[in-house]
């Protein structure tokens, strides 16, 4: 992929094969930020895992750096006032069925209650192709609405690998105090320590890198728990 003058220049301001603690390379990617608009700093961690293996969860960050998510509630009519109460931007059965069936997805996240994932299972089409459709592991499908929505709208976060091994996820933007983006880089990194697959092999993490949306990466120096 050919970059442009800003980006090259960028690349000459640091050591690109040098390792960097977690503190220092969030300042260094702000450092070596060059755009005008507000760019999203994201963690991308290289994981060596067997064909069985998977590594997908959620969690909230210490530091929110996202604006307020707009949940939407799949649940029986008796239950529609619990979930708007607790902060969902929409609740419903059969109107938010239809609705997303025709392609609707004004909303950030959805979660849905267990005995509405019959109807919700149709959607995949439409929710699964978006990264959209609820699911038990990361918490979207429960029957308990209000823990629910209030940890999406406190900012949680759904992290996965990808096929290729590789996690990326989001961990704060330019504009914050970078002792606040490398606090929320650490919550992660013991995170991915804690959810490591019992019969994984020694060198899990294989890399961590750092970068803005438009910025070259900066290497991090990850030391691996036994």
């Amino acid at each position: 992929m050919k970059h442009g003058k800003k980006y090259q220049d960028s690349l000459k301001k640091y050591d690109v094969s040098k390792k960097y603690e977690v503190a220092e390379a969030c300042k260094l990617v702000k450092d070596l930020h060059y755009v005008k608009f507000d760019e999203t700093i994201e963690l991308s961690i290289s994981l060596k895992l067997a064909k069985n293996q998977t590594v997908r969860d959620t969690l909230v960050f210490p530091h929110q750096f996202a604006g307020e998510k707009k949940v939407l509630v799949f649940c029986k009519d008796e239950r529609v006032k619990e979930a708007l109460d607790a902060g969902a931007a929409y609740a419903g059965s059969t109107e938010f069925i239809d609705k997303v069936k025709g392609g609707w997805t004004e909303f950030d996240v959805a979660v849905a209650t267990p005995d509405m994932m019959k109807d919700v299972g149709r959607l995949g089409m439409v929710l699964g192709r978006k990264g959209l459709m609820p699911n038990p592991k990361t918490g979207t499908v429960t029957n308990d609405i209000a823990n629910a929505v209030s940890e999406l709208k406190k900012g949680r976060t759904e992290y996965r690998a990808d096929k290729g091994g590789v996690v990326h996820i989001a961990v704060g933007k330019v504009s914050m105090d970078e002792k606040n983006t490398a606090e929320n880089v650490n919550a992660f990194l013991a995170e991915l320590s804690r959810k490591k697959p019992a019969d994984a092999k020694a060198g899990f993490v294989r890399s961590v890198s750092l970068s803005s949306s438009m910025g070259p990466g900066v290497w991090i120096d990850y030391k691996e728990e036994a």
